[in-house]
């Protein structure tokens, strides 16, 4: 048997890491720390800017929780247009290319979809130098761009990403799908049985506080949410989770001084908050913007009910992770999306929310009404509901072991 995984370098590869707030980055970063905690050597290579605000430098290297950080100039630019994210990725993959020809003695390398491409060029170079790779899969392309008519399903762009998608496959050691509808349409390329595991991505209990509405949170207080019924959504405003069918229903409770919908996060679909908000002249809307990590636990805790959004043509391509923090602070959520689902699989069998099909503005503002005049006690229930099968099943502790389980066993494996 050659040495032993323990004595070599694991390497986490992500354009996005803490302290920039978008949760693929944490997500690598609680995984490595557990690599870390387990014997293995860690290290992280990623941006040295903020992926939403690219005039944001962070500290070219630096040790979190044991794990050794590089941070990467020229690889990030922002999101602002499709030119300066490709010249920030191209970069960001030149370099990560080079650095995994010239690491020396590493056991194997963890990779995601940040940025989309990087598992070719990694896949590469771990090839040549014969390192095992595990690749954690965030969500799928082509699928999306086809699913979001970005690109048709038999163009050369759609074609290209599924030859490198395909590659991916082919040559990493180990697979990580997030749900059973994600595994599926990974198997449909290809026959991944002994190398695919599912693992929903846990919640990040960090960001969680009790599950009371507390006078001294300064997000409440900040926006002025105090004795609010508060009908939040939070996270990336995009196509892929439409938000329009809830955006429509807030002009129903114009009048209704109990209610305020927070539109939190930032992303494409941002801007039609902020359209509607001034269309309408609207007071009981807000949109507010990323909120820093440290600040998170506040805003995550300031809302009534969360709105969780899934596009229906998005089953099994992304995962709609932020249900986990929902049922983490004992919220009731409501689900905006297509069943089957990873979420309506969850609320079928759980009393913990509401589902609406998009376009259903009725429905919408019949349970918002519902919800609003219902008993505190009676709704809370479902919240505490959510909290008990999370603390049963989806805990941070029990998927976070499952998934660095599924990192050691490819270790291991790869070096005997």
């Amino acid at each position: 048997m050659s040495s032993t995984p323990r004595k070599k370098n694991f390497i986490v590869i992500s354009q996005v890491f803490p302290p920039d707030a978008a949760a693929v980055g944490t997500y690598m970063l609680e995984a490595a720390a557990e690599m870390q905690s387990r014997g293995y050597q860690t290290k992280v290579y990623t941006a040295n800017r903020g992926y939403e605000d690219p005039s944001i430098r962070y500290l070219p290297s630096e040790v979190i929780a044991g794990v050794r950080i590089k941070r990467l100039s020229f690889s990030s630019f922002g999101k602002k247009s499709i030119l300066t994210r490709l010249i920030g990725t191209i970069s960001f993959m030149t370099q990560v290319f080079f650095i995994v020809l010239c690491a020396g003695n590493t056991g194997g390398i963890l990779f995601s979809t940040s940025p989309p491409l990087i598992g070719f060029v990694i896949s590469i170079a771990a090839f040549i130098r014969r390192i095992p790779t595990a690749y954690w899969a965030m969500d799928l392309n082509p699928d999306q761009l086809i699913a979001l008519k970005k690109i048709g399903p038999k163009s050369f762009i759609a074609r290209m990403l599924e030859f490198v998608n395909r590659f991916i496959l082919r040559r990493t050691s180990l697979i990580i799908a997030l749900d059973r509808f994600m595994a599926d349409r990974l198997r449909e390329r290809k026959n991944l049985d002994h190398k695919i595991v599912v693992v929903p991505v846990w919640p990040q209990m960090q960001f969680i506080t009790d599950k009371d509405h507390s006078t001294k949170n300064p997000f409440i207080e900040k926006y002025n949410l105090q004795g609010k019924f508060v009908v939040m959504y939070s996270g990336n405003h995009s196509p892929s989770n439409p938000i329009n069918t809830l955006l429509q229903s807030t002009l129903a409770f114009k009048d209704d001084p109990r209610i305020i919908f927070a539109f939190v996060g930032g992303g494409l679909s941002k801007k039609d908050v902020e359209a509607h908000i001034a269309e309408h002249q609207r007071t009981n809307v807000l949109s507010i913007p990323y909120q820093p990590l440290s600040e998170l636990k506040y805003s995550v805790s300031a809302a009534t009910v969360y709105a969780v959004t899934l596009g229906d043509a998005m089953v099994g391509i992304v995962h709609p992770c932020k249900i986990y923090n929902i049922m983490g602070i004992a919220r009731p959520m409501i689900y905006f999306g297509p069943s089957p689902s990873h979420i309506s699989d969850i609320l079928d069998d759980h009393d913990i929310g509401w589902q609406v099909r998009h376009g259903d503005v009725e429905q919408t503002i019949t349970i918002l009404r519902q919800m609003a005049d219902m008993p505190a006690a009676e709704l809370q229930s479902k919240g505490d509901h959510g909290r008990s099968l999370l603390d049963a099943h989806l805990s941070q502790e029990k998927l976070r072991t499952d998934f660095c389980n599924a990192i050691e066993k490819f270790l291991k494996l790869s070096h005997d």
